[in-house]
């Protein structure tokens, strides 16, 4: 979708979909952008406007969110896609959304604005692995309740050395065996890099309503393998894997265009409603006039 806007802008990619109405599979069409700190209160009003007019024109639809934990004002916009194809319609939703609200010199002057906001972009296809995945919801309905729960999501990023992709994907199935006969059923998504990102990257993601919900995590590895099994795990890591890094990214409402679907599970959350400004308060009622020795009643007197 954003490669257009790269052309339309010297950008990379731009925004994303996410709709749960889709099928299990597909893929997740991710721009992470880093924002420079003296632009933030710019950059989100021009991300309203965006947001103001795919919802007045029926565009596309994404979810964002911000970095709490790791590097600081970085901000993801995230989509699922069906398909290769399903990106050009969002692609074409959105721009459209776009014009139809600002015209085209509008659009092209926000999209310019946006650009001089962000000092980097980078845009991200992966490809969402339900095979890999452990207690997934099972139908667009469940997902969508996930998601519109959720105020928090925590990715552990994988990065696996060349040749050893087939190795790690195959522990990934054994911890997914293991984690769906756990008596605590936590949601595990996985997805794998397709395109954007140095080599072959693996996103585990979990989605909790709060900070606090990460404090209830799965049954620990070692307990769900037994100790000849996570034996072969911790071999299989240090054979396959390069690298690992964990962020936290706290999900961002006004930013946010989602799906229906989601807007329904928790609609004060995802379309909070403007503050309406405060009342001012009562003017005084000015005092009588008064007089020396004694109010003006008494002076008439």
């Amino acid at each position: 979708m954003w490669r257009r806007l790269l052309q339309f802008l010297c950008l990379t990619l731009f925004l994303t979909v996410a709709n749960p109405g889709q099928a299990q599979e597909g893929f997740l069409d991710v721009l992470v952008v880093k924002v420079k700190p003296e632009k933030r209160s710019e950059f989100d009003a021009i991300v309203k406007k965006m947001v103001d007019a795919n919802r007045k024109h029926k565009g596309d639809v994404w979810l964002t969110a911000e970095t709490a934990y790791g590097e600081s004002n970085t901000v993801h916009f995230t989509s699922l896609r069906t398909s290769y194809a399903d990106i050009d319609k969002g692609m074409e939703g959105f721009f459209g959304a776009v014009s139809k609200t600002y015209g085209q010199a509008g659009a092209a002057k926000l999209f310019q604005d946006f650009n001089n906001c962000i000092s980097s972009a980078r845009g991200e296809l992966r490809r969402r692995r339900a095979d890999l995945s452990s207690n997934a919801p099972s139908d667009p309905a469940a997902l969508a309740k996930l998601i519109g729960e959720s105020r928090w999501v925590r990715t552990v990023m994988v990065r696996v050395r060349p040749g050893r992709t087939a190795d790690y994907e195959a522990q990934l199935k054994v911890n997914k065996a293991a984690l769906e006969k756990a008596a605590m059923r936590v949601p595990t998504l996985i997805a794998q890099s397709v395109a954007g990102v140095q080599g072959t990257v693996f996103y585990v993601s979990s989605l909790r309503s709060s900070m606090g919900g990460f404090d209830t995590a799965a049954t620990p590895l070692p307990q769900l393998l037994g100790e000849e099994g996570y034996q072969k795990y911790l071999k299989t890591v240090t054979e396959s894997v390069s690298s690992t890094e964990t962020i936290i990214n706290r999900l961002l409402p006004e930013l946010s265009n989602p799906p229906e679907e989601i807007v329904a599970v928790a609609p004060d959350f995802w379309r909070p409603k403007p503050a309406q400004p405060k009342p001012k308060p009562a003017e005084p009622k000015p005092k009588p006039p008064t007089g020396e020795g004694g109010t003006g009643a008494s002076k008439k007197q």
